[in-house]
């Protein structure tokens, strides 16, 4: 069969890159002011980080419209027999459960969508992956079974600059978001599998980077060992319009894990609008 692999915006693949490598993507819209956007195609990332500081600004995330997959897919399947759907986490979006529903219904056998809980670098490790193992050959089943099968094999943490990014989301109330600003409390939240939660949380951004970067280095000696040992994990850095901490944290990981890949990009803007600017995150996991 000639199957490709296709994702949405939410695994901050870029347009030149998506180019580049074959891989269709399916905007993720959000709402800003009651307007609906979508990253590079009516929202640029530097007018939407304008937006997002004016306190007066109100945000949301959205789910694409049921004749956005459709169409989505139709347009592949003129060209493949199979399309493998990568979209993100149904732990953090209600999407994944609603495309799902979709391809079962009106698609079965020819869009198989993967519910790998994944966001972000992992999103796009993941199809990734899939590229890979189309190119060896391997049948739409085949696929979904080792992708399903690597699913959790993946840490992120990400530490915020501010609280008041998830208190507006409705994430953490007001009144907590105003506390722990004053007292200069950064969270560190971690997703390993379904959902985003608390890991720790410290005062002062050094501290949180140092807290990611052992947790980090637990997960390498530790339950990722095996993989580290066949070269298969390397690691990744990711971050809301903040590129020279994210380069200067880079610098750091280098130094600590002289044996790893490092990846660096920046979250998609659907992530951008719960964690807010100058947030940083790092990630290992396991890859083809």
């Amino acid at each position: 069969m000639k199957t490709v692999v296709a994702t949405d915006s939410a695994a901050g693949i870029t347009q030149e890159e998506a180019k580049r490598l074959g891989i269709p993507i399916l905007p993720v819209p959000f709402i800003i002011n009651g307007k609906e956007y979508m990253q590079n195609v009516n929202m640029t990332s530097e007018t939407f980080y304008e937006m997002l500081t004016d306190d007066r600004t109100t945000l949301s995330t959205s789910q694409p419209l049921y004749g956005s997959y459709t169409e989505f897919w139709d347009s592949l399947l003129k060209e493949y027999d199979a399309v493998i759907y990568i979209p993100l986490s149904s732990g953090l979006s209600g999407s994944c459960q609603t495309c799902m529903m979709i391809a079962e219904e009106d698609y079965k056998g020819k869009v198989y969508v993967l519910d790998l809980q994944r966001i972000s670098v992992s999103q796009r490790q993941a199809v990734l992956d899939a590229q890979k193992l189309i190119a060896q050959g391997k049948n739409p089943e085949e696929i979904c079974a080792v992708l399903m099968d690597m699913k959790l094999d993946c840490s992120i943490y990400i530490t915020l600059d501010t609280l008041k990014y998830l208190a507006k989301g409705g994430r953490l109330t007001p009144a907590a978001a105003l506390i722990g600003n004053v007292l200069n409390l950064k969270p560190i939240l971690q997703i390993q599998g379904e959902k985003l939660d608390a890991f720790s949380k410290c005062r002062g951004t050094k501290k949180a980077l140092k807290i990611m970067m052992d947790a980090l280095r637990d997960d390498l000696d530790g339950r990722y060992r095996p993989y580290v040992e066949a070269g298969e994990v390397y690691l990744q850095i990711a971050h809301t319009n903040c590129s020279d901490r994210a380069l200067e944290l880079k610098a750091k990981m280098e130094k600590e894990f002289p044996e790893f890949e490092i990846f660096l990009t920046d979250l998609p803007l659907e992530i951008a609008c719960h964690v807010g600017p100058n947030a940083l995150g790092v990630a290992c996991m396991r890859r083809i």
